[in-house]
């Protein structure tokens, strides 16, 4: 079976009695070439193990069952588990695990899963729990590399360099767990039923420290949200309303020692002008 075909699909899912769920954010590829090209651009070879979230009918899991030591496919919803048993079921190199991943002790599971492999994360995730679950993935620091397909405008904004403007809070944050790389764009004809964006796959190949030194880790992260929660106030001013114990002066005589302009928006600081902000709170 050619687990992209539209008119194959849609027989197998009528089959099962299944319909499409919105509240899980369900869309099925009907490209060939999305899957094996995310496959590809993964890495994935027999030295690896593949933890996949949210399979739907397969046609990652194929891909990556084809390429990979040992593939764990973990899925949400339990209507899709005759489906998958009849269409990747027959691979040995597959476990197939219905749960939450949200839910999972992720560097755990990679441990029990991937004994000798070296462990990677690949999906094509809902848009509405993207933020989410690449949070989980990466602060779990249990892959060397994340591959995901998402929406482009969050993609292109995870890709942004910090400083540059065109970020966000969780742009810091995962350049602070990885280095992300925009791969390619994947247009809506692909996908059944069809999104009304554009999805993007990007990398993220994870640190294996984070890019400079802080004395809280905690802290550096609560500055950051501070500097993004109001994006049109000043960087004194968004500081001082993160942390209003220590009122705006302080705040100011903090990023003048650290060699910051009081007057910047915090869209255009660095990961180490940040850091620097946050030891300087932690003195």
């Amino acid at each position: 079976m050619e687990l992209t075909n539209v008119q194959e699909m849609k027989a197998l899912l009528e089959a099962n009695g299944f319909r499409f769920s919105k509240a899980k954010g369900q869309n099925f590829l009907t490209a060939a070439w999305v899957p094996e090209r995310i496959a590809l651009e993964a890495g994935a070879d027999r030295d690896w193990g593949v933890l996949e979230v949210g399979p739907g009918i397969g046609p990652l899991t194929e891909q990556l069952c084809l390429r990979a030591g040992k593939v764990l496919a973990v899925e949400l919803d339990r209507r899709l588990a005759p489906i998958l048993k009849q269409t990747v079921g027959h691979f040995e190199n597959l476990e197939l695990r219905f749960a939450d991943v949200m839910e999972l002790d992720l560097a755990e599971t990679v441990r029990e899963a991937f004994p000798g492999l070296r462990p990677m994360a690949c999906a094509n995730l809902p848009y509405y729990i993207t933020s989410p679950i690449l949070t989980r993935l990466l602060e779990s620091r249990a892959f060397e590399t994340v591959t995901v397909m998402i929406q482009k405008e969050v993609a292109q904004r995870i890709c942004a360099a910090p400083g540059a403007g065109e970020g966000s809070a969780f742009t810091v944050f995962c350049h602070w767990y990885a280095e992300p790389e925009l791969l390619f764009d994947v247009p809506p004809s692909c996908f059944l039923p069809q999104p009304k964006v554009t999805s993007s796959v990007i990398r993220l190949k994870t640190r294996p420290a984070p890019p400079c030194p802080v004395a809280d880790e905690a802290l550096f992260f609560r500055v950051v949200r501070a500097a993004f929660a109001q994006r049109r106030k000043t960087l004194s001013n968004a500081l001082a309303a993160g942390f209003p114990r220590l009122g705006k002066d302080k705040i100011q005589g903090i990023l003048e020692a650290c060699g910051l302009s009081p007057s910047l928006r915090g869209e255009k600081l660095s990961i180490p002008q940040f850091a620097a902000i946050a030891n300087a709170l932690a003195e």
